[in-house]
């Protein structure tokens, strides 16, 4: 078994249906590679090393995934870059004559219209990790590039982040970390807005790979759970869960203490949670989003937080990234941020790493992708949790 299949057999399937498991046992598409002679070029955009040099950052710069001498055996040159923002950076640059390119959520090179229109020789763009919007598609549809990701390779680590974030949010505890660092002991202030989790109605946008978890591992806190999601699970699964069905997002948020965004960005998602939609949520409610930063008005959500509206919000993505100095997000009440690290844990790293390096070997000799790592292909979207557009836009 193979390194990858050895990392992932760790995520437990429990009873998750087929399409749901983080790696489902291969089914293949007719998506193919090629095998040449020519010399080929890999382009990759990874964030900046750690300041201790730790060889286990595979995400890293200096970690490079971890495939420069599976690339370089092959005769395949490979370029590596923090550098990615604007027509000058050096990622700009190098892919204008890239068979690959790959990105990463967490650090993404936007791959617009404008720049798949200077690289004429690009087959392939791939996402070291979960979630594929940094990639206009309707641009790699009309070019017939493939669009393709490692599914589930970080959907445990985000919900876990997810559980997490929420505690943190009703403990108070960055407050109260806050209260210890600058030297005072004001119970009070922390426990005026401090409350537990149990007996909570929390509600999930889209029950999918990181959604389902999301609600397996929040049964034990004994609250009440809601989901919305294009695909209901089986009646079976919801009595398991003891989960409430919504038709809508709109029908689910005024039932919920908490809301989870767990849903993929695309153009029916983008600018989801707006003024409009948080006015329709619980008063005081909290919102955890780990799936992507445009699927809020950044601007409606700060204000809703400033008036209380939203009692707190945390999570660990935004739009663009990294997040401008000025990001409203990073001065409003009541907020639990973090830069955009829940997908890229050590584990979840070794498996984006891996899954990347299996891509790429598909796609150098030729041979079929999986069918589930697959977004687009053959000048089409073939994932049903993606429709056809562009959210790329504003990213430079």
């Amino acid at each position: 078994m193979s390194f990858l299949g050895r990392a992932l057999r760790r995520v437990p399937l429990q009873r998750v249906p087929f399409h749901l498991r983080p790696c489902a046992l291969p089914s293949f598409h007719s998506s193919r590679g090629f095998a040449t002679n020519v010399k080929q070029k890999v382009v990759c955009a990874l964030y900046d090393p750690p300041a201790d040099a730790n060889p286990a950052v595979l995400g890293s710069t200096t970690g490079e995934l971890g495939i420069r001498k599976f690339l370089e055996d092959r005769g395949v040159e490979y370029i590596v870059t923090a550098d990615k923002d604007g027509p000058n950076s050096v990622f700009a640059k190098e892919m204008k004559d890239a068979t690959v390119v790959i990105s990463q959520p967490f650090w993404p090179a936007y791959i617009t219209a404008d720049r798949i229109a200077t690289a004429p020789n690009l087959k392939m763009a791939i996402t070291a990790g979960v979630g594929s919007d940094h990639v206009d598609l309707q641009a790699a549809c009309d070019n017939n590039i493939t669009v393709i990701e490692v599914t589930g390779s970080n959907v445990v680590s985000v919900a876990e982040h997810v559980v997490m974030t929420m505690l943190i949010l009703m403990r108070n505890f960055i407050p109260a970390y806050n209260k210890v660092i600058t030297g005072k002991w004001d119970i009070a202030d922390i426990a005026s807005n401090t409350f537990d989790l149990e007996g909570k109605s929390i509600g999930t946008v889209a029950a999918g790979r990181i959604g389902y978890r999301v609600l397996q591992r929040l049964k034990p806190f004994n609250v009440d759970l809601h989901y919305t999601d294009y695909n209901r699970l089986s009646p079976e699964q919801e009595k398991e869960l003891g989960a409430t069905y919504h038709e809508t997002v709109e029908d689910m948020v005024g039932h919920c203490d908490i809301i989870t965004i767990n849903c993929p960005l695309h153009p029916q998602t983008e600018h989801m949670f707006n003024t409009a939609l948080l006015n329709k949520c619980k008063k005081g409610a909290y919102i955890v989003n780990t799936a992507r930063g445009k699927i809020m008005v950044a601007e409606d959500l700060a204000a809703a937080c400033e008036s209380g509206q939203i009692r707190g919000y945390g999570g660990d993505v935004w739009f663009p990234q990294p997040a401008p100095v000025d990001h409203p997000w990073r001065s409003m009440p009541n907020h639990a941020m973090t830069p955009h690290v829940s997908g890229t844990s050590i584990d979840a790293q070794i498996r984006y790493a891996h899954g990347t390096e299996e891509i790429l070997q598909r796609f150098f000799d030729g041979e079929e992708q999986r069918k589930e790592y697959l977004i687009a292909d053959g000048g089409k979207i073939v994932s049903p949790a993606y429709s056809q557009g562009n959210t790329t836009g504003g990213s430079h």
